[in-house]
């Protein structure tokens, strides 16, 4: 019984879909931007051969509908067993060569080479998933075939199964989207809420008056938020940047309302404002609107080393306008970052202009990942063009950033996409690794917009259209950190993508979604217009920040 049941699994499968499959499958172990691990390559692998199948399947059906010549009696057979034996060989060739290929991502990152991806383990992921797609697509068509022939008794064969089709895709998006998203959604919002509530050990509610968050605070501590307690309470004291400059500094003022501090974030940005207010933000020579990402959290490599940049003279404010990672946030409040980060602007940036142009601070803007994105939609240039601030710092940031993308599909002729460059430089400049800021001939302009990126950073350079063609950051030059043996495949590259989006984190600091401070060092630098610090004593603070 078992025996024919198996026999007649195998005769079910398209021949057509095992070839294209295997061949997705081989491709989804060439190495993409992120370096990955065995369970992420097994899922990837499953998908996959699940995509490249389905292809298979459709063709096929294709092939039958249009009436055209199929092998017929034994030759079947043969040409499955024969295809099969090809599969097996292909995908053992891709398993063994996989190790050197994911080496290729690690040695330009800087990490230790792997002996093994473990094949095995990554086959039998591979197949799991792949069977549970299968499941669902049997369903699907199970479904289909059920709606189409209750129809065939009213209205015509192919009108049946068109109706089936469309039918049958309903409910499945329906039930993806109506029962599976929301409770994965459902989830997701119980534990990063849970997460943002949770009191740290080590983050302690200052007692100095003029912190955020003491007893004198317009803002509550247990309200900032757990991004907001961290932010709050780390980076450097006064102390610390004058030990390390060799002379007095000023005490960095931090301000952040969490989301438990307010209803809206009309409301949150007023009291972030009157905070400002209270500790003596707009007495600072810098004052930074941040726009944190989507769980609320600033990066600390970004601020820190702009206040030992500045010996302490700095003000930064902050509003959290969610609790959720960026993707999950970007996915069912896709307006609401950029509301509150508008929210944030219009009142600092209000205040700032009723001040003295030269009794006020210089005002900067700065955002990661889905900040730098909502930062780019807290203003309209014409409406600073009077009153402009001083420049913006924006890393990472995301591919549907409106912006940054016109900005870079605008680039200069010669320039890579990954790296471009925008007119004479006077308004704005890219860097990466390498600082590419100073450019010869090139003089800033009254604003400085700056975007740090890295080419291996695949929330900046996630392309949807990779389903069906090359990005444009794959042309030559490629970036420092992208494996000279990646190359493009369609459907592939784009799962390949996706999932080094959702790993984008896990990369090494200084590649991927993991923004290094010598780099943020480098930044700063020119946007802020340091101008009284060596080459020497820079190199000094690069090292200060080394991870240890």
């Amino acid at each position: 019984m078992i025996k024919n049941l198996a026999s007649r699994l195998w005769r079910s499968f398209s021949t057509t879909g095992l070839l294209l499959g295997t061949l997705f499958f081989a491709a989804s172990f060439t190495p993409s931007l992120i370096p990955r691990a065995y369970l992420v390559q097994g899922v990837l692998a499953g998908f996959s051969f699940g995509a490249g199948y389905g292809i298979g399947v459709f063709a096929s059906w294709l092939w039958s509908y249009l009436g055209l010549p199929q092998p017929k009696g034994n030759v079947g057979a043969w040409i499955k067993q024969g295809a099969s034996a090809i599969c097996a060989l292909v995908a053992l060739v891709f398993l063994w060569k996989a190790t050197g290929w994911q080496n290729s991502i690690r040695d330009l990152m800087g990490m230790e080479p792997v002996d093994s991806v473990y094949p095995l383990r990554i086959a039998l992921i591979a197949l799991v998933t792949f069977a549970l797609l299968l499941v669902v697509a049997r369903l699907f068509e199970l479904t289909l075939r059920l709606i189409a022939g209750w129809l065939r008794r009213y209205v015509p064969r192919r009108v049946a199964n068109v109706i089936g089709v469309a039918a049958a895709l309903a409910i499945f998006t329906s039930l993806a989207n109506g029962v599976l998203l929301r409770y994965a959604l459902h989830v997701a919002d119980s534990s990063y809420r849970a997460f943002d509530e949770l009191i740290e050990t080590d983050a302690v509610q200052p007692t100095d008056p003029a912190k955020t968050g003491s007893a004198a605070s317009i803002l509550d501590w247990n309200d900032l938020g757990r991004a907001g307690r961290e932010f709050i309470a780390s980076g450097p004291s006064a102390k610390d940047i004058g030990a390390f400059l060799g002379h007095e500094a000023r005490e960095p003022i931090r301000v952040y309302a969490g989301l438990n501090s307010a209803e809206t974030p009309e409301a949150r940005a007023r009291l972030a404002l009157d905070e400002l207010k209270r500790v003596g933000g707009f007495d600072r020579s810098v004052l930074v609107i941040v726009t944190p990402t989507g769980t609320g959290w600033v990066d600390a490599a970004a601020m820190d080393t702009l206040e030992y940049l500045h010996g302490g003279d700095v003000a930064s404010a902050a509003i959290q306008y969610s609790y959720l990672a960026s993707w999950l946030s970007l996915l069912v409040e896709p307006g609401y970052g950029g509301e509150a980060s508008r929210a944030l602007f219009h009142e600092i940036y209000g205040y700032w202009t009723t001040l003295p142009k030269d009794h006020r601070p210089k005002l900067y803007l700065y955002g990661l990942s889905l900040g730098a994105m909502n930062t780019e939609r807290s203003n309209e240039l014409f409406e600073v063009l009077a009153d402009p601030y001083q420049g913006a710092l924006l890393s990472g940031p995301p591919f549907a950033s409106s912006i940054w993308r016109s900005i870079t599909n605008r680039r200069n002729e010669g320039s890579p996409f990954w790296l471009p460059r925008f007119r004479d430089g006077s308004y704005v400049r890219f860097t990466s690794q390498q600082n590419a800021l100073a450019i010869p001939g090139a003089h800033w302009g009254p604003m400085r917009v700056v975007y740090l990126q890295y080419a291996s950073d695949s929330v900046t350079f996630f392309d949807p259209l990779s389903l069906y063609r090359a990005p444009e950051w794959m042309n030559e030059p490629r970036g420092p950190d992208v494996s000279p043996s990646l190359r493009w495949y369609p459907v592939v590259s784009f799962l390949q993508l996706l999932v080094d989006m959702a790993t984008a984190t896990t990369a090494p600091i200084g590649h991927g979604h993991v923004y290094a401070p010598q780099h943020y060092i480098d930044a700063w630098i020119e946007v802020t217009d340091v101008k009284d610090w060596s080459a020497a004593d820079i190199d000094r603070l690069k090292a200060h920040f080394q991870p240890k």
